[in-house]
């Protein structure tokens, strides 16, 4: 995901889940669950995939989630594979961004919200109207990289520093043949193309890490506040979710956006390298992204377990631009006729039979700490 042991976490552990899984994020596909997007860009059916142990546990009726497109196709596998162990129950997840998912969730309009980032104070607040004696927090399930994808023929291998990031995602750099841009890629065949540079119209947390991450590298140029869900700079293109943008980078030449890794993957959609000042200008994948993550440290207390990442790390081969993907649930004050769903199916995707379907959608498990004390704050959900 340096962790603290007295958080519970050490960077050993969550080194050893380079062996087993890279880190990346899921694109949120079409709502077809028949399949899915694989690492390679294909799809594999995920039906083949559906655990024969999965635990119901009174599972019954229906559920409703919304929140970040992030982990949307995660969530199509576990809802295919819950459903077809537990008959007759329904998991209904609807890929809304993640600020869309917190205000459904805090308005009592779902049981569970997905978001790339954790609550904030005032959003915990709110949320204690609706845990009735409890609050919301968070449980994270997967991680990985944000990819900067971008459309430009001729050049395979751009590699970008944070500085020029920002002046190209507050339109302050719009050529590709800038300056800037030459400087850190020698020898490449830059064009006098006009950048067309895509963010997302939807409240995400997706966008939320990406303006952390140039506020803290690149604070000169990323003057806008990096708590923000919402765009904060006052130009280029908007597109709607994480697939919205995609498409958009995809369809445009001489387009820029960012989106996660595997967006990238099954849209063939080439990736910038960061120019992190390490030796060497650091990709986007899963394994970079994971030594990246290796610096998260637990910030939440007593049964949330909200993640603090290090944007300004400049550790070799370490990809900083990340981020953590929650569950947000009440610890307390659920309804009861939900309560019992709700459980097992957050009990499955945190679970090691839930967790080992995730690389095929380009996905990895949680380290191994943090899946073991998102497996012990589940059954307490009350």
């Amino acid at each position: 995901m340096k962790l603290s042991r007295k958080n519970g976490l050490r960077a050993s552990a969550i080194g050893a889940l380079v062996v087993s899984g890279a880190l990346v994020l899921s694109a949120c596909g079409s709502d077809n669950n028949t399949e899915t997007p694989t690492k390679d860009g294909g799809t594999k059916s995920s039906a083949a995939a559906a655990a024969s142990n999965i635990a119901c546990d009174g599972a019954k009726g229906q559920i409703l989630a919304a929140g970040s497109s992030a982990q949307k196709n995660a969530m199509d596998l576990w809802v295919k594979n819950f459903q077809a162990a537990c008959s007759g129950v329904e998991v209904n997840y609807q890929a809304i961004g993640s600020g869309g998912g917190i205000t459904k969730f805090n308005q009592g309009q779902v049981t569970f919200a997905g978001s790339d980032s954790a609550l904030k104070p005032e959003e915990v607040a709110a949320s204690q109207k609706i845990c009735k004696g409890g609050k919301g927090i968070n449980l994270p399930m997967v991680g990985g990289p944000i990819a900067i994808g971008y459309k430009l023929d001729g050049v395979d291998n751009l590699v970008l520093d944070a500085p020029t990031l920002a002046k190209i995602f507050d339109t302050k750099i719009t050529k590709w043949n800038a300056p800037e841009i030459a400087k850190l890629n020698p020898g490449a065949k830059l064009p006098d193309t006009t950048i067309q540079a895509f963010h997302r119209s939807d409240e995400s947390g997706t966008t939320q890490n990406l303006g952390k991450y140039l506020s803290a590298t690149a604070p000169a140029d990323w003057k806008y506040d990096p708590k923000t869900k919402s765009w904060p700079a006052p130009n280029g293109q908007a597109a709607n979710g994480s697939s919205g943008v995609a498409t958009a980078v995809k369809d445009a030449e001489g387009s820029i956006g960012y989106f996660e890794l595997s967006y990238a993957t099954a849209n063939k959609i080439s990736t910038v390298s960061i120019n992190t000042g390490a030796s060497a200008p650091v990709a986007a994948s899963t394994e970079n992204a994971s030594k990246a993550i290796a610096a998260a440290k637990i910030k939440g207390t007593g049964s949330d377990l909200a993640l603090s990442l290090d944007y300004t790390t400049k550790a070799e081969g370490a990809y900083p631009i990340t981020l953590v993907t929650y569950e947000i649930a009440c610890d307390k004050g659920n309804k009861a006729d939900t309560l019992s769903t709700l459980k097992a199916f957050l009990a499955y995707t945190a679970s090691e039979e839930g967790q080992k379907v995730l690389p095929d959608a380009g996905y990895a498990p949680l380290p191994a700490e943090i899946a073991a004390k998102v497996r012990a704050i589940v059954p307490t959900l009350s």
